[in-house]
């Protein structure tokens, strides 16, 4: 996968939700927004300061997510 640079994730921003290039707007607000029906054009005029590239790394992050595994740690 290739790098997600306009993700980031800070504990002191949204409680550390991962973000839009440190903006307190979270990959889940983007992704419910495409989920729910609008289109990169109402959400950018609903957030100017956003660029469409981050609408689309937003949707890549959480496929990712969504395909993660996670595995319980063993003891030895």
């Amino acid at each position: 996968m290739k790098q997600l640079t306009r993700i980031t994730m800070n504990p002191e921003v949204m409680g550390g939700k991962p973000c839009i290039r440190g903006l307190r707007v979270t990959v889940g607000t983007i992704v419910g927004l495409v989920a729910s029906g609008h289109s990169p054009t109402t959400i950018l005029q609903a957030y100017p300061y956003l660029e469409e590239a981050d609408i689309y790394e937003a949707l890549a992050y959480a496929a990712w997510r969504v395909e993660e595994v996670e595995l319980p740690l063993t003891s030895v």
